[in-house]
């Protein structure tokens, strides 16, 4: 408990628990623009989606930490591995619940002679918006994991780091005040998009 408490006082702690945080939003704004693109792509251009779709499958059934050695390189370890963890299950989602949007709405947009861009506006991002956020909420937990994943392999620095080597050298306070922050982060990062779902879905 005191090496703990001597952590928080001399900012290391703080400064752990801000690069953990920073990596964690890196990524999830990463995996949220590529999911969003990605997936209104595949729902845009069905060739594509036919091609492509059988591929993400595979790639999101794959063990991400037995994928993070490859790509050891610092801090390019920590946001591949975090990214890698949550895209391809967000794409799938989004893309099905995109071809899963009410058909007569879109034929409905056409039959007016709308566009396939204002199908996309005016139909499949609006009705799957509480979808879209809902996702959210699962992908930024996953970024959280991924990120802590990419620490333990291959940084100097974050909660990550701080759990392997206290464990290494014995200090299980900073072990346990670790996991107990990341919970703290999860639980945050979860409330902050819950409450921005039901915002949405009270709009």
């Amino acid at each position: 408990l005191a090496s703990g408490k001597e952590l928080l006082l001399n900012g290391q702690l703080l400064k752990h628990l801000g690069i953990t945080l920073a990596e964690t939003f890196a990524s999830f704004f990463l995996v949220t623009a590529v999911s969003l693109f990605t997936a209104i792509l595949l729902w845009w251009n069905n060739t594509l989606s036919e091609i492509l779709e059988p591929y993400f499958v595979i790639l999101n059934s794959l063990p991400k930490s037995a994928m993070a050695p490859i790509f050891i390189d610092g801090l390019a370890t920590i946001i591949v591995t975090a990214i890698s963890v949550a895209i391809f299950g967000s794409i799938l989602n989004l893309f099905t619940s995109f071809m899963s949007t009410d058909p007569d709405k879109l034929k409905l947009i056409r039959t007016l002679h709308g566009s396939q861009a204002d199908c996309l506006t005016k139909v499949i991002l609006p009705m799957n918006l509480p979808t879209i956020l809902s996702i959210l909420k699962v992908d930024i937990g996953l970024c959280l994991i991924g990120v802590v994943i990419g620490e333990f392999l291959a940084a100097k620095e974050g909660l990550g780091y701080l759990i392997i080597y206290g464990s290494q050298v014995f200090k299980m306070d900073w072990v346990m005040l670790s996991i107990v922050l990341l919970c703290l982060i999860a639980a945050f990062l979860y409330g902050v998009l819950n409450r921005l779902e039901k915002h949405f879905r009270n709009f």
